[in-house]
Formats: structure tokens, sequence, C-alpha cells
């Protein structure tokens, strides 16, 4: 039969006690097993694999979402500036409350995709560190609330037709 030790006097007391019967001091029920958790990474090639699949056009990008109440939709971004938000009009709708009504704006310039902030409450996020404004390349992970999704483009360099 299990126990719990204390971590004050080491003094042994039954499963399920809060406090240490000897000296009183709080006891951590879980016992000495502390265990975490890692979650995988999502394989970037099964996208990669999955849009060559689609035939993206030379030079365009698309979004998939990765995690979040939409996961596996795909967001062609074929606009020169695709709103994200909870905004019924927005471009992509995220319906979520840790989504912003005007969150995030993909927007399409000559030398690419860039992702701008404007305004949002939670802030947005690229490969897990808050921006305002900064270019995508290829892989990168947007997290706008709950919602992550991967950015993956198709620049044209590797046409075999």
């Amino acid at each position: 039969m299990s126990d719990v030790v204390c971590s004050a006097c080491g003094h042994h007391n039954p499963l399920g006690s809060n406090f240490c019967s000897s000296c009183g001091g709080a006891l951590d029920d879980r016992g000495t097993d502390h265990t975490t958790m890692s979650f995988p990474v999502d394989d970037i090639n099964a996208g990669d694999q999955a849009i060559d699949e689609m035939g993206l056009a030379p030079g365009t990008g698309i979004l998939l979402v990765r995690r979040g109440p939409k996961a596996g939709s795909r967001y062609l971004l074929d606009a020169s500036c695709t709103t994200l938000g909870r905004h019924p009009e927005s471009a992509i709708f995220l319906d979520d409350i840790t989504v912003s009504r005007r969150h995030a704006e993909i927007r399409r310039g000559p030398e690419g995709y860039r992702v701008v902030d404007v305004g949002s409450l939670n802030g947005t996020y690229l490969n897990r560190e808050r921006i305002d404004d900064e270019a995508l390349t290829d892989g990168d992970l947007l997290q706008v609330g709950k919602f992550k999704l991967m950015y993956v483009a198709n620049d044209g360099a590797e046409q075999g037709e």
C-alpha cells in the first residue's frame, strides 16, 4: 500500500492526506511520481505534401489550421490583404473568444507575405514569439488566440514542368 511522504519531516502519511499528521505541513498527494507530458510538433513535411497534391501555384501561400476548432482547414492566401479575426466579415473567420474581432492581417507584397497584428488584445505569435509585423517563411507557425496555423508557400523554385 502506498503512502504520502512529508517533504518537511519525512513522516509517512496515508494516501489522500492533505497535511502531515506529524508536523502539519502540506503534503503533495501525487507522491514522488511526477511526470511531464510532451506533445510532438506537427510534421511539417506532411503539410507540404498535402499542398503539393493540391497544386499550389508558384508565388502563393496557404495557411493550414493545425490546432483549434477548425483543425484541418486550409486557407489560400490569394488576396493582397487577408484578414483574420472573430468579425464575421473576416476572410479567415476564427470564432473563439481568444481571438479579437479584427486580430491580424496577412499582407502580400513583392517580397512575399507578412503577418501584421492590427491591435489584438491577446497578441499574434509567430514561432512562439509575439510580433507586430513580421515576414512569413515556409513552415512558420502562426498563433492567433488558440488557433495554430502553419504557413506553407510555393516560392516557385522547384518547378518540374
